[in-house]
């Protein structure tokens, strides 16, 4: 049997016929730059700070999105406030060693860090691809309404109101 399958070459055959079934049937193909993919509302890409109606960063430099990032990408310099209050003088984010996974924003207790769903840029070199704290607040910024909107649609799944408080 096996001498058989062999010297009639029932495998090779096997496998031309799905190929050939494959190949005349409709493609399935976007052209990208005119079509796009469709994205969950949960899509996570560049990394964005929000502030508050009042234009404050939200950011309390709690440290615990430095603390919960697996790949160590985020950094976070304190400073405080003639206050009291804690406010982050420094906070980068390596977009070359970031990971996407989102505890980031799930670790923040005031909804400052969100990853928004835009994921088409580039650096031409590393350099471009370290965030910093005024690059953060600007694509927040830039990407306010898009963000809010993904929130309140993603909010009846996590069980939660109230997101763009």
């Amino acid at each position: 049997m096996k001498l058989a399958k062999t010297f009639l070459l029932s495998e090779l055959r096997q496998g031309l016929s799905i190929t050939f079934r494959h190949f005349f049937s409709r493609k399935i193909t976007l052209m990208y730059p005119e079509e796009k993919t469709p994205q969950s509302v949960r899509f996570r890409g560049l990394h964005a700070h929000r502030r508050d109606e009042n234009g404050v960063e939200r950011c309390v430099a709690c440290k615990l999105c430095e603390a919960v990032c697996p790949a160590m990408a985020i950094s976070i310099e304190v400073e405080e406030r003639e206050d009291g209050s804690r406010r982050p003088a420094r906070y980068d984010i390596d977009l070359t060693k970031c990971i996407f996974c989102g505890f980031c924003e799930e670790a923040c207790p005031v909804d400052a860090i969100v990853e928004t769903r835009v994921f088409e840029y580039h650096g031409e070199k590393r350099g471009d691809l370290y965030f910093t704290k005024p690059l953060l607040l600007a694509i927040g910024d830039k990407y306010k309404d898009d963000i809010n909107a993904c929130k309140a649609a993603d909010a009846p799944y996590r069980g939660e109101k109230g997101w763009d408080k």
